[in-house]
């Protein structure tokens, strides 16, 4: 019995489930061993046999940070992305076939190492999207395509009058128009454009463009030249050709412009026409009579001699030219002047090129639009409409828009909206990537400075460079980035104001030739038309600069303000004596030259002492041998190529005598002040010279 128990045990051990399948086939069967047996079976572990599966438990799920990669990273660039340093990149990449060592910040990886480095950091990666940005629709307006021949009309011609200042141009214009013009000028010169429809006495029409003939107003005889049809060159009889003489001549082949040569002034004494033909032949204008196509007029613009041959010849250039235009249709044409009056706000002198300009019209040009309340002709009467070729002025600016401008009319006040919003927008986008050139340029270059700073340590590895760059780094001093150095450079802070948009376009276009940088820097801070106001001295005083106004009046505050905080504001209606004095207060900011002027010379021949009360003082004996001793001054001793000593005496002595001074060829004794040890030997020479300071001018040239 003992024997089948020992076996049955044996079988139970062996596959305990199939011995119980095998007594009790049916579910309810009972157990054929005890319970205290069962379970000692049941704990125990038989060989081969899986223990029960107990429930897994379920880890929190874990947000991994998500790196934005992209091709060809730098080291530097990873270790942003990943919010980490460079040296987290480096750590990552150990025990991996990459050579660490040969790794900077600067170094490029591949995608498998980027991929790598993000994937050890526990972090998960996603590719960067490049971002495609929408194209915008243009919402410019531009010009209308030509129009049929068929629709032009005929048109006055605009002729524009050239030459150099004080060569007669405005008393020219005068006479023809039977003004006085010229007497409302400030100095007798022109100094902004003036358009004029005149009516010949023939009764035809021109428009007139009466230009500066001053060197500062390039850019205006530059924008007459090129909206104009025929140009009239004056040049005086007496003066011959000068340099806006040729300037005119070089706008008006650079516009493809006709000429008629006007020589004025031919009724003074010493007047010479037949020398002026002949200097203009150097310059290619050949007039008809040397087989050219230039006609040349003698006149007299203040006598009123040949003004009819001029206008002959004018008008009929014209007519040969065939002038035409279409007065319907949307407006076009060009801004001439600008300015800000202070009782109707901006005000524009345009000229009409195309279409006919009435009240009511909404125009763009540049970045301003208008809708037109009033039309002015040159002589202040309100005009309703103004055809091709009329200068009419144009009331109802948003802002005044710059001189030369294009104007063109649109359909209504939200296209205008449209239009400036567009070209707004256009200009910031252009000037930001103007900016982000610049970074990229300046980081470039900080890159490259890096480098070389670094290139000393580029045999080690990177852990030896970060602590030979430590070792080299520590002593150098630490400064707050809100720190600010002190310059030492001169600056001088500019606001310039003027009566119209071409006075201030000329002064900034002077100020551009501004060379002298080095002696003192300037900084236009602000421009602008109309007349000084507080604004305009408070922003003076806060950079410690100056304001020039041309051809404007300051307000009363303005001008109480100025005196009440000592800003310096100068007004003007000259030009050039506005920029006279530019230069002066330039000159008055530089420091003085300093220069030393030898009074004389001596040579020593003997050191002796002679007692002064209980002390024995040393005194250097001298043969004065050039100009004269001066106590007064100062002495410097010099033995051999080197100064030795330099300072004051304390007294001239002529043989027993104290004297104030020693003449060539006389002999004296030297001595110095008490606390001064002065080691005089003879052969050393003695020089008395004198600090001379005399005002530094700046050496900017404006040109005139």
């Amino acid at each position: 019995m003992s024997s089948v128990v020992r076996a049955a045990r044996r079988l139970v051990h062996a596959d305990s489930v199939l011995f119980n399948g095998f007594l009790c086939p049916s579910q309810s069967c009972a157990p054929l061993l005890s319970c205290g047996q069962n379970r000692k079976l049941a704990s125990k572990q038989v060989k081969g046999h899986k223990k029960e599966q107990r429930c897994p438990k379920v880890k929190p799920k874990v947000d991994k940070q998500e790196v934005e990669i992209s091709q060809r990273m730098t080291v530097s660039s990873l270790a942003a992305a990943m919010n980490r340093d460079c040296d987290h990149v480096f750590e990552a990449l150990m025990n991996t076939a990459m050579d660490v060592d040969s790794l900077d910040s600067d170094s490029v990886l591949s995608e498998k190492w980027i991929k790598e480095v993000v994937t050890r950091s526990g972090m998960k990666f996603r590719w960067t999207n490049l971002s495609t940005s929408r194209e915008r629709t243009n919402r410019d307006v531009h010009m209308r395509p030509p129009a049929d021949p068929s629709s032009l009309k005929p048109r006055p011609p605009v002729v524009t009058i050239m030459g150099h200042v004080d060569h007669g141009k405005t008393t020219l214009l005068d006479s023809l128009r039977k003004s006085q013009l010229v007497s409302t000028e400030a100095g007798g010169i022109t100094q902004h454009i003036g358009a004029f429809l005149v009516q010949l006495p023939s009764g035809e029409k021109v428009t007139f463009l009466d230009t500066p003939g001053h060197a500062a107003f390039s850019s205006m005889r530059a924008r007459g030249a090129s909206v104009t049809d025929i140009v009239i060159l004056v040049v005086a009889a007496d003066d011959g050709v000068m340099n806006q003489t040729l300037e005119s001549i070089q706008h008006a082949k650079r516009a493809n412009v006709p000429m008629i040569v006007a020589v004025n002034k031919c009724d003074k004494l010493h007047a010479d026409p037949q020398r002026v033909k002949r200097e203009l032949l150097a310059h290619d204008v050949v007039c008809e009579e040397f087989g050219g196509d230039v006609q040349a007029i003698h006149v007299s613009a203040l006598k009123g001699d040949n003004l009819r041959l001029l206008t002959e010849a004018t008008v009929a250039l014209a007519e040969v030219m065939e002038l035409k235009a279409e007065p319907s249709g949307y407006v076009e044409g060009v801004i001439i002047e600008s300015r800000t009056d202070k009782g109707i706000g901006p005000v524009t002198t345009a000229l009409v090129q195309r279409g006919t300009l009435k009240r009511g019209c909404v125009l763009v040009a540049g970045k301003t639009w208008a809708k037109v309340r009033l039309l002015f002709d040159e002589n202040g009467q309100a005009v309703k409409e103004a055809g091709p070729s009329c200068a009419v002025e144009v009331v109802g600016w948003k802002e005044a828009p710059s001189a030369g401008e294009v104007i063109l009319e649109v359909e209504s006040e939200q296209r205008a909206r449209e239009v400036v919003t567009w070209r707004s927008s256009e200009e910031e986008q252009q000037k930001m990537e103007e900016e982000l050139s610049a970074i990229e340029l300046k980081q470039q270059q900080h890159l490259e400075s890096y480098r070389k700073e670094r290139a000393e340590f580029s045999h080690l590895s990177w852990r030896k460079r970060k602590v030979a760059l430590y070792h080299a780094n520590k002593n150098k001093p630490f400064v707050k980035p809100s720190e600010k150095t002190q310059d030492e450079k001169l600056q001088m802070a500019l606001i310039i104001k003027g009566d119209v948009d071409g006075s201030v376009e000329a002064i900034l276009n002077i100020l551009d030739s501004y060379d002298a940088q080095q002696q003192c820097e300037l900084h236009v801070i602000h421009f602008g038309i109309g007349e000084v106001s507080e604004s305009d001295v408070k922003l003076a005083e806060t950079f410690a600069g100056s304001i020039y106004a041309f051809n404007v009046t300051a307000s009363r505050a303005a001008l109480q303000l100025a005196a009440r905080h000592g800003v310096p504001l100068r007004l003007h209606n000259i030009i050039y004596r506005l920029v006279d004095e530019l230069k002066d207060e330039l000159s008055g900011k530089l420091e003085p030259l300093r220069s030393q002027n030898v009074i004389g010379e001596a040579s020593v021949c003997a050191v002796f002492e002679v007692s002064v009360g209980k002390k024995k003082v040393p005194v250097a004996g001298c043969q004065v041998h050039k100009g004269l001793l001066d106590q007064k001054h100062k002495f410097r001793l010099i033995r051999g190529q080197d100064a030795i000593w330099e300072g004051s005496v304390l007294a001239l002595r002529h043989h027993r005598d104290v004297v104030p001074t020693v003449k060539a060829g006389m002999e004296c004794g030297l001595s110095t002040d008490e606390g001064e040890d002065v080691d005089f030997r003879p052969g050393d020479v003695i020089v008395c010279f004198e600090n001379v300071e005399r005002p530094q001018v700046t050496s900017w040239n404006p040109g005139f």
